[in-house]
């Protein structure tokens, strides 16, 4: 398979942009940990192949435990996940799948005992950064690993 469209070379700007506002949402209250487990989550869901594969390198160089991103998927029935991650991961699934009446108040409610406002926030932010990332990839077929020498990827060992 190959990329439908190379999008940094024909929106560069835009690209430039998105990027930048993607590192930006690093800066939060949101720790690196939770931003790789929301990142992988989302792009579960989303199918997009190229973010599970780039976002699984990462956490592994951030060192993420093999085991738990094995149980990512399976989150709700898994041990591994502190109550905050929980938390995050629930919120995430809410937004990527954005059910047809909005997110349920007890969704808000569970999240919120976890999370400030200011870190809900700033995570609802984290997981627009993902989706959007996400249609770009699947849209265009970015291709899983492709990047990984220019994004610094060959160090998690796992090509």
């Amino acid at each position: 398979m190959t990329q439908r469209i190379d999008y940094n070379a024909t929106s560069p700007e835009l690209v430039k942009k998105f990027v930048e506002f993607s590192l930006l949402t690093h800066k939060g209250t949101i720790e690196t940990t939770i931003i790789d487990l929301i990142n992988i989550r989302a792009s579960q869901i989303n199918g997009c192949a190229f973010c599970v594969d780039m976002h699984s390198k990462e956490a592994t160089i951030h060192g993420e435990r093999p085991l738990r991103l094995y149980h990512i998927a399976v989150w709700r029935e898994s041990t591994l996940f502190s109550p905050r991650e929980r938390a995050a991961l629930e919120w995430t699934e809410a937004l990527t799948t954005l059910p047809p009446h909005g997110v349920p108040q007890a969704t808000f409610n569970a999240v919120r005992e976890e999370l400030s406002e200011k870190e809900l926030s700033d995570l609802t932010f984290c997981v627009m950064a993902i989706n959007a990332w996400n249609r770009v990839s699947v849209g265009f077929a970015s291709v899983p690993g492709s990047m990984d020498k220019a994004y610094g990827l060959t160090r998690a060992n796992l090509s």
